[in-house]
């Protein structure tokens, strides 16, 4: 029987799963959209983790959560550790680059920079505010161009003059897409012109005052975009390097941190309960909190978000009905 440590990075576009052995090695691993319902997505993940491994002799023995709605789903697989997203993503990519000085990271929704030194996290920033330079990002403007935004990357390569895009706003750089498209410029040369924003978006924003240093490791799902990493080279003036689970590297990392806590006895049956959530206003004092509560059926399993103890009366009344 093989040991295994489960990982879930649940985020506002994708939710990710992976299984690792002993020495992280990834036994089975799963990306698909979240679509607003991190508990179904998360579900499908597990669905198709177990599929993965029918026929292979794993006990899951250790499990832990990252990403937004980590506390959630913490809560309903009972996770052995729950942890931010910067420290997953660090943890995982340093268990394949331990020599890695900056972590450039561009999700869906959302963008981030962790800086390390000598194996430590010494600054990051995140971006959770402007779309431009996202995943989302691109996606609308392959529409706009009636383009897969899988093919982005290749066409951009073929670019020989890259138009100017805005790099600022999601807003000005449309209309600056529009008004290339009305002057005349190449699909292609557009399409590089964008990659290239998006790189300067997150350099300019995200990056900002920051000191980026090789070696470069760029991860998240706009990492497979071939003309966003070129983008970033041309830019930076270095190499800049992806991995092929580079979008995997949340899950992966709190998959590691899963290894060094107690082991639990987990099975995928425990995604077949029935899981609402629901918020209550406290209104006891001026904080106003909201209270996020979980039940499983009728029972309370777990709640978050009050201030002071005076929430806890709150929790107790939803918990008796």
């Amino acid at each position: 029987m093989t040991k295994g440590y489960l990982g879930i990075d649940i985020g506002s576009i994708s939710t990710k799963g992976v299984i690792i052995d002993a020495q992280n090695n990834i036994l089975a691993s799963t990306y698909l959209w979240t679509k607003g319902n991190p508990i179904q997505a998360v579900k499908e993940v597990l669905k198709d983790l177990q599929k993965q491994t029918k026929n292979q002799d794993i006990k899951i023995v250790s499990v832990g959560t990252t990403g937004s709605a980590r506390k959630l789903i913490g809560t309903i697989l009972k996770a052995t550790i729950i942890k931010n997203e910067i420290t997953a993503h660090a943890v995982g990519t340093l268990s394949r680059y331990p020599d890695v000085r900056t972590i450039i990271e561009i999700g869906g929704q959302d963008s981030k920079i962790i800086l390390i030194r000598d194996g430590i996290v010494t600054d990051y920033a995140m971006n959770t505010l402007c779309a431009a330079g996202t995943g989302a990002f691109l996606s609308s403007q392959a529409k706009r161009l009636d383009v897969e935004v899988e093919d982005f990357g290749k066409i951009a390569l073929t670019s020989k003059n890259p138009a100017l895009i805005a790099a600022r706003c999601t807003v000005f750089a449309e209309s600056d897409l529009v008004h290339k498209a009305q002057i005349g410029y190449k699909k292609e040369d557009i399409i590089a012109g964008l990659c290239r924003s998006v790189a300067l978006n997150y350099l300019n924003n995200v990056g900002k005052g920051k000191k980026i240093l090789d070696p470069i490791i760029f991860q998240g799902g706009v990492s497979k975009n071939i003309g966003v990493v070129k983008a970033f080279e041309d830019i930076l003036k270095t190499n800049v390097t992806t991995d092929e689970d580079g979008h995997l590297m949340g899950a992966l990392g709190v998959a590691i941190l899963a290894k060094k806590e107690k082991e639990i006895n987990f099975s995928f049956d425990i995604m077949e309960g029935q899981f609402e959530t629901s918020s209550i206003n406290c209104g006891s004092c001026p904080n106003n909190c909201e209270i996020i509560c979980v039940k499983e059926g009728n029972k309370l399993i777990d709640a978050w978000g009050n201030r002071c103890d005076r929430g806890k009366s709150n929790i107790k009344i939803e918990q008796k009905e």
